[in-house]
């Protein structure tokens, strides 16, 4: 089972977009699993059902931290740190017209009512899913 198919099958379980594409990827840089699934808790939905960024998206983010990350302040680790992130969001935008959660379901998930459309249009469980498939992708990409 590849990365992307650990962030799919994270994600069916019901954990969240961010702790799919995260806990796929933390372990290949030091972070366990369990560790991963807590630190992007509050990051799907577009951060918190707040419709922002999508989480599959912080995900991506946070692993390419954890891959080029220092714990010294190093500027070349952060411009290609920067360089990695304007890359995947590039290639992410580019596989689904935005990297804004509420853009992606094409409604609002931060009210009731818009969360009520996304389950019954089942934006959960079909386009989420793909989302999620398409980050951990691009990052398995990014790492060759």
């Amino acid at each position: 089972m590849d990365n992307a198919d650990r962030a799919a099958s994270c994600f069916k379980e019901g954990f969240n977009c961010a702790q799919a594409v995260l806990s796929a990827y933390g372990p290949n840089f030091g972070l366990d699993r369990g560790l991963a699934l807590k630190v992007a808790a509050a990051f799907g939905g577009g951060m918190g059902r707040l419709g922002g960024t999508c989480g599959a998206v912080t995900g991506a983010l946070m692993a390419i931290g954890l891959r080029c990350g220092t714990v010294k302040v190093d500027e070349q680790a952060k411009e290609k740190t920067y360089r990695l992130v304007r890359e995947f969001t590039e290639a992410f935008r580019s596989r689904n017209g935005s990297i804004v959660c509420r853009e992606l379901l094409g409604l609002d998930i931060s009210t009731p009512e818009g969360r009520k459309k996304a389950t019954e249009k089942k934006l959960f469980t079909t386009l989420c899913p793909k989302l999620v498939r398409d980050a951990a992708e691009i990052i398995g990409k990014m790492e060759e």
